[in-house]
């Protein structure tokens, strides 16, 4: 008797009877349904007709303001340094420092004193107003007076630390008393409200007004830029000199940080002495622009070009 999950012989297959036959380990009586094949078929190849070559589609044209013109890659690609020449307000940073540590020390140690209807706040002593008047005078002083060579540097620090110790000591009270009590006390809000003025006006010259013109040094070219102007002018760095004078010990080290004054030498038609004064940093910027001035300025065939339509 025929097994009846064993199919019928096919003829125009001689491999039909071996498709589909349970294995030995398979169990008898169980159905079997046969699987489909999958055949991949051949992807169309498209035809042309004689002698016709298939051109490739024509780049579109880019839209305007995507891609940079000539002169606008020429000036991303160039390296450039930027020098600010500040006033000498931003020397007077000692004054509202100062004048703030004053207002903490009224504030903390100071006593009430009735003026009529007001009270005020004063610290009892004279050692905080002498300290405070002496720092003003002196940064007019050093801002206003070239003060060059050490035996210059020497009297200024002497005074300096003479006035100190006299404050430590506590002996301006004494000296003071020896003119008829001409006494220097300051109120907390005259020290507050003096040191919050200059730091205002410091913090808008140094970062505002000073930078409204500044000097652009790139390969081949340095330029004065004028912000609220249409105009500028330029030098061309062939055989320019850069002079560094930073010899005033208390205005460019102590109060400067390492400031100084910038003279640029041009040569050509046209030879001119630029002075550039109270630079920041300016060991660092001289350097970067000496770098500049003996680079190739790059030319427009350096820049990336716009692919055209």
């Amino acid at each position: 008797m025929a097994d009846p999950n064993t199919p019928a012989p096919n003829a125009a297959d001689p491999d039909a009877p071996y498709m589909n036959q349970p294995s030995a380990a398979a169990p008898v009586g169980v159905q079997y349904v046969p699987q489909p094949v999958y055949v991949p078929q051949p992807v169309p190849v498209p035809t042309y007709p004689q002698g016709a070559i298939p051109q490739p589609a024509a780049p579109t044209a880019p839209r305007p303001g995507t891609l940079p013109t000539s002169r606008q890659a020429l000036e991303s690609v160039q390296p450039e340094v930027v020098v600010i020449s500040h006033s000498n307000l931003f020397y007077w940073w000692p004054v509202w420092v100062v004048g703030y540590i004053a207002a903490l020390l009224t504030w903390t140690a100071g006593q009430e004193v009735q003026f009529g209807e007001h009270v005020a706040r004063i610290y009892p002593s004279n050692n905080l107003g002498v300290l405070f008047f002496l720092t003003m005078f002196l940064v007019i002083l050093i801002t206003n007076i070239i003060v060059r060579g050490l035996a210059s540097g020497m009297v200024l620090m002497g005074i300096v630390l003479i006035a100190v110790l006299l404050a430590y000591f506590r002996w301006w009270d004494d000296i003071l008393g020896w003119f008829g009590h001409l006494n220097v006390f300051i109120n907390q809000g005259g020290y507050f409200w003096f040191a919050t003025l200059m730091f205002l006006t410091w913090l808008l010259v140094t970062l505002v007004f000073d930078r409204m013109t500044y000097w652009e040094v790139k390969p081949g070219q340095v330029t004065q830029v004028y912000v609220w102007g249409t105009s500028s002018k330029s030098f061309d760095t062939q055989n320019m000199t850069l002079e560094k004078r930073r010899d005033d010990f208390f205005r460019h080290w102590m109060l400067g940080f390492g400031s100084g004054d910038l003279i640029i030498h041009t040569f050509g038609a046209k030879q001119e002495e630029i002075a550039i004064p109270n630079v920041l940093l300016i060991g660092t910027k001289i350097h970067a622009m000496e770098r500049l001035i003996a680079m190739e300025p790059a030319t427009e065939d350096q820049a990336p070009q716009a692919p055209t339509a």
